[in-house]
């Protein structure tokens, strides 16, 4: 799982039938400092999520296709929650 920021949507008035009624979003991974780390890439909303919001995103097919309970759909990433804040225990953050 990682954490990401939204940094915009896509819009698509073709695409394939599974995703009708969801929305895309761009994000871009960050690091526990919050500095943006490797490149951004696109996950299938599934909390309605905003532009800016942090969120946590698994990014493996198979267990993204649970979260929408769907084997069809053509998905890698998936947008799972929103953080609301992040604590990290200064003994590990080395």
């Amino acid at each position: 799982m990682l954490i990401c920021r939204v940094i915009g949507d896509i819009v698509s008035t073709v695409k394939n039938a599974e995703f009708r009624g969801k929305k895309i979003l761009i994000v871009q991974p960050l690091s526990l400092e919050g500095e943006d780390t490797g490149q951004a890439f696109l996950a299938l909303d599934s909390v309605e999520a905003g532009m800016g919001d942090r969120v946590l995103v698994m990014r493996e097919g198979g267990s993204a296709r649970i979260v929408f309970n769907n084997n069809d759909i053509p998905i890698q990433a998936v947008i799972t929650g929103i953080v609301d804040g992040l604590a990290i225990n200064e003994k590990h953050n080395r």
